[in-house]
């Protein structure tokens, strides 16, 4: 195993090494017996596409160098053991929704269970032990780790690996939403399944267009959780979609991705009889976020790292003024804007924004790799050290490893 390919320098071999060890050990004290795989699934870093996925449209987002590890054997069910945590215990044959799970893990592995199901797939059941070093608060989506690293686990278990990346996705996806009761777009799961960085067009949403890009070079990703209180935001995140879907459905479209921009301009003075300005600011940050990503692409594949810059810093002044998704409404503490503003003051040669659902948490920076000592100690003493992480692109998504 080439350790860099999934944890960049964060790390030491040894301490890497240190971290797999102590958890085959604690399977083995648990279970008697020592484990038959292990498995890795990492958070991930949105780059571009902020709240465009569930409308049908592009993103392109990277997995990074945290992630969930597993070791495994097989089981009769499923149970998933976590330290610090309750077990998870879900029986094969009970997968209908349980609804005082809503909002739980149990909910998130239920649910794959049952897509998996629903495709006439036949499988049997795991012991897990798990540890996760993922960035708790940062928007790097540790539940859609948790709910790919379930599906591929099964995969490779019971399945011979005939599961793409999109699929383990689509069903990582579905858990969430109806099982879990997070109405998420498929982002998340498929960043994560696929791996590296990568453009991904959710035109057709169950077969995304996906394209990996080249690595992005002389550039650091600084993750920043910048505080807030991140209970009771799910409304805040359905009614993105529901405001997007609401202008989609005046032109008689289900997504704003099958409505022409120049007639959604044109509209105009009918959709602000019918609509609010935010929902329509948010439709329209849904067409210039596509936009962007486009040029994006285009940019790191031409090595023009600073047209790339470009785009992230427009995306983030968009989510700002567009989507508004910077800050709860009422909120006077505004922490994620307050990041964003000190990130804009202090890096010379980089971008920066907000990072994954937001409304209260993280940022992200590409920053220089000579500013980025200085950046991380300036953030960290105004928003904890703690709260400042490094993170490496990696080259895989949600694998098996020989470790």
């Amino acid at each position: 195993m080439d350790y860099s390919l999934f944890y960049g320098t964060n790390g030491s071999e040894a301490d890497i090494l240190a971290r797999y060890g102590a958890l085959k050990e604690r399977y083995l004290q648990g279970e008697g017996k020592p484990h038959e795989r292990v498995y890795s699934s990492s958070g991930r870093a949105e780059i571009l596409g902020n709240h465009t996925d569930h409308n049908h449209g592009k993103v392109m987002v990277a997995t990074i160098s945290c992630d969930i590890i597993a070791c495994v054997g097989k089981a009769k069910n499923i149970t998933v053991k976590s330290e610090g945590y309750r077990d998870i215990f879900v029986d094969l044959n009970q997968t209908d929704p349980v609804k005082k799970e809503e909002g739980t893990s149990t909910a998130l592995v239920r649910g794959v269970v049952r897509a998996l199901k629903d495709k006439g797939l036949n499988f049997g059941g795991f012991t897990a032990y798990i540890t996760s070093n993922v960035f708790k608060g940062a928007g790097v989506s540790s539940s859609a780790a948790f709910e790919v690293l379930i599906a591929e686990i099964i995969n490779d278990l019971y399945l011979g690996g005939r599961l793409t990346p999109v699929e383990k996705a689509v069903a990582s996806q579905y858990s969430e939403n109806v099982y879990f009761g997070k109405p998420c777009g498929l982002l998340d799961q498929s960043g994560i399944a696929i791996g590296s960085l990568s453009k991904l067009d959710f035109l057709v949403p169950e077969s995304p267009v996906i394209e990996k890009l080249p690595a992005i070079k002389g550039y650091t990703l600084v993750i920043t959780n910048t505080g807030g209180d991140h209970a009771k935001l799910t409304p805040h995140y359905a009614a993105i979609r529901e405001e997007m879907h609401a202008v989609a459905g005046y032109f008689g479209k289900g997504f704003l991705r099958d409505v022409c921009y120049g007639d959604f301009l044109a509209a105009m003075p009918e959709l602000k009889c019918k609509f609010s300005g935010r929902a329509i600011l948010r439709a329209m940050h849904f067409f210039k976020e596509n936009e962007r990503v486009d040029r994006a692409e285009k940019a790191v594949k031409n090595g023009d790292m600073q047209g790339f810059l470009d785009c992230v810093n427009e995306s983030g002044l968009s989510s700002l003024s567009l989507l508004q998704n910077c800050s709860v409404p009422g909120d006077n503490e505004q922490p994620v804007i307050l990041g964003i503003e000190l990130s804009r003051a202090i890096i010379k040669d980089g971008a920066v924004r907000v990072h994954g659902g937001v409304f209260a948490g993280s940022i992200l920076a590409v920053v220089s790799d000579g500013e980025a000592d200085e950046y991380v100690s300036r953030m960290g003493s105004v928003f904890g050290k703690e709260n400042v992480f490094i993170a490496a692109i990696r080259e895989f998504g949600t694998t098996r490893v020989d470790v």
